[in-house]
């Protein structure tokens, strides 16, 4: 997915609660049979923690032979995090990787100073009808980390902590929280989580991150008495103690914060940055298109086509 500035979310007063900082309501986009609604940047908030970015994905349904196909595109300065709930992805990028993500398992992929990777449905999958829901998020890379050499890690439901109390069920997708540590290499504090609660069920959300927000993906949920819909993102105040309550149908949302970077970020397209600089220099190597011998190779596997740099940032 790419950042489109005619997305941005809406950001209405939040009410009575003091204890919220930030209410989001994503804007949905139709690609085309398929939503897309986009929670980060919002105009009053560009990041929680260090996630610079946040797409709910559907859900959607495909006829047979229908499916994604996101084409070779680059990315620096961040790190892609790619969660489904149903369906599957095909991942190739430019370090080799070739993966297959399914359900509950990640896809942690770090851009540095530049990578390209495509997302497709598989052969396989478009042999029957299917489905696709999921998260897709970066994470912006702390300034020491900008240059680091681009990397991919896949880790399997197995590999992720999970959690189950009084009616919560929690898998740790990064970073640490509720005395648990995911496996993934992280470069800040952080914690993002797939949280399920039972009807009536509570969380109490980690109070040791300095950035904190859940976004709600079904059902609703309580604090203080307010009740949030699904489609909703709340950010919170730092150091409030803060306890969610599931409504009567229950709830799935995702929680993550974690350390606030050094400054804000500048985004251009697919690209992230402590400078604008940068991001025009990144622009360049992609126009330029010297995937042999430039700073951007096209993914092994899928080097027929790939998205060309947008007119407008030319």
């Amino acid at each position: 997915m790419s950042w489109n500035p005619t997305q941005n979310p809406e950001c209405p007063e939040a009410g009575g609660l003091d204890s919220i900082e930030t209410l989001i309501i994503p804007r949905a986009r139709d690609l085309g049979g398929f939503e897309v609604r986009r929670a980060l940047p919002a105009p009053k908030r560009q990041m929680v923690g260090p996630f610079i970015f946040f797409d709910q994905m559907g859900p959607a349904e495909f006829l047979t032979g229908g499916g994604i196909d996101v084409r070779p595109h680059p990315h620096t300065g961040l790190a892609t995090v790619t969660y489904l709930y149903k369906g599957e992805f095909h991942h190739r990028d430019s370090t080799g990787a070739d993966q297959m993500v399914y359900p509950g398992e990640v896809n942690w992929m770090i851009a540095g100073q530049g990578v390209t990777h495509s997302e497709r449905t598989s052969e396989e999958m478009r042999r029957k009808p299917g489905s696709l829901f999921g998260i897709q998020t970066w994470v912006a890379l702390p300034d020491e980390a900008e240059d680091v050499d681009a990397a991919f890690e896949h880790h399997g439901k197995a590999a992720l902590p999970f959690l189950e109390d009084g009616g919560v069920s929690t898998r740790l997708i990064l970073g640490h929280a509720w005395g648990a540590k995911a496996p993934v290499k992280t470069f800040t504090e952080t914690f993002y989580a797939d949280v399920a609660l039972a009807p009536g069920a509570s969380l109490p959300l980690p109070d040791d991150h300095e950035d904190r927000g859940v976004y709600i993906v079904e059902g609703a949920v309580e604090i203080a008495g307010e009740r949030f819909e699904a489609g909703r993102m709340m950010v919170f105040r730092p150091g409030d103690r803060i306890s969610l309550k599931a409504g009567e149908q229950g709830a799935r949302l995702m929680a993550l914060g974690g350390e606030t970077l050094n400054g804000p970020r500048y985004v251009s397209w697919n690209f992230v940055a402590s400078s604008p600089e940068r991001i025009e220099e990144a622009k360049r190597a992609w126009a330029e298109g010297d995937f042999a011998h430039g700073r951007f190779a096209l993914p092994p596997g899928d080097t027929a086509e790939f998205i060309p740099l947008p007119d407008a940032l030319r």
